[in-house]
């Protein structure tokens, strides 16, 4: 305990001597290639922050931890709220990390609309795997990004494979297109689903059932496990109804309870079984070129939006359409294809 304790205070005191000093690119990836988490956390900041000058800096961090070998499985984690992510996500990497494994935890929190930070704090709700020496758990606030998930999440996966861990779990908020945002960069998709709940219909209904490499019912302990058994077979059954995936790969469908600890090395055999599949098929290969296609196509869409509304006649000509639209002068659609039409007379 005394040692844990001196550990981390070292920890906060390295943290608080990189918050005050400018940090070079090299002297970070040094520390990132030693595994050290005070130079991934300083890392990760500087790739999500939006000061103009720390662009350059982020993007050289970036190629030159792309340059690093990583063997590593990234996996997405999703769920409606209530459904116990977090406590499954600490289970699962205490498990892996028992293994020998290094595990990171990117949790995308949802964002404060005051204070524009993290509202949930994964950190306090994953105690015991926060305090794991081969866990790094970093909580990003979603801020306006699409289904709330972080900006930033694709470099600060690069950055934890840089820094040596073997897993990744991505945590998601579970609502809106959150899903889809995290299976364009994981390996492999979990979605947690609750039995009793009247969430077996939902999810059969849903889109996401056909995004899923693996469905576990969480919370089957007590009195809950008969529901989870039920709702097992529901799901087995819907899977049915869905075309093959283009990978070959069968989703799979079982039960697990992070309360008692059963399950856990299932969803493991699950992944590695996937993992292994993938690789031998050679889709693993395809699906990570494809996700570095989707990013760059995400950015270049960013980056346009980025540069439009930092011009001044941009601005100007959208607060004019938009005062247009309040007096019910023309129609939003209208006004969009008017601004728009401006746009490409300047790029003429």
């Amino acid at each position: 305990m005394a040692n844990q304790k001196k550990t981390r205070n070292q920890n906060i005191s390295k943290i608080r001597k990189l918050r005050k000093e400018e940090v070079s690119v090299d002297s970070l990836i040094e520390g990132i290639r030693q595994s050290d988490k005070a130079s991934l956390a300083r890392a990760i900041t500087l790739v999500e922050s939006s000061n103009p000058e720390h662009l350059e800096q982020a993007e050289q961090l970036i190629v030159k931890s792309l340059a690093l070998n990583s063997n590593s499985i990234r996996i997405g984690i999703t769920g409606v709220p209530g459904v116990g992510k977090s406590s499954f996500i600490e289970v699962f990497g205490k498990t892996l990390t028992l293994s020998g494994k290094k595990v990171a935890v990117l949790a995308v929190d949802p964002t404060s609309a005051l204070s524009k930070g993290s509202i949930l704090g994964d950190k306090t709700r994953m105690e015991e795997l926060s305090k794991d020496p081969l866990a790094f758990i970093r909580p990003s606030p979603s801020g306006e990004s699409l289904g709330g998930v972080a900006r930033k999440t694709r470099e600060s996966i690069i950055l934890c494979e840089a820094a040596g861990y073997d897993v990744i779990l991505v945590e998601t908020v579970g609502v809106g297109q959150s899903e889809i945002a995290v299976h364009s960069m994981v390996d492999f998709f979990l979605l947690l689903k609750l039995s009793g709940a009247g969430d077996e219909l939902q999810g059969i209904k849903r889109g996401i059932m056909e995004m899923a490499d693996g469905i576990a019912i969480n919370k089957a302990d007590g009195n809950n496990v008969e529901r989870a058994k039920l709702a097992q077979a529901e799901f087995a059954r819907a899977l049915h109804l869905y075309p093959p995936k283009e990978n070959g790969w069968v989703p799979k469908v079982f039960c697990c309870s992070a309360v008692e600890n059963t399950g856990i090395n299932t969803l493991w055999e699950l992944i590695q079984d996937f993992t292994k599949t993938m690789k031998t098929n050679g889709h693993f290969e395809r699906n990570r070129k494809l996700q570095n296609k989707n990013w760059f196509l995400q950015t270049v869409d960013e980056q346009i939006k980025v540069y439009f509304h930092s011009k001044k006649s941009f601005v100007e000509a959208q607060e004019e359409m938009l005062k247009a639209i309040e007096e019910n002068k023309i129609s939003p659609y209208h006004a969009a294809r008017k601004l728009l039409d401006g746009l490409k007379e300047q790029l003429k």
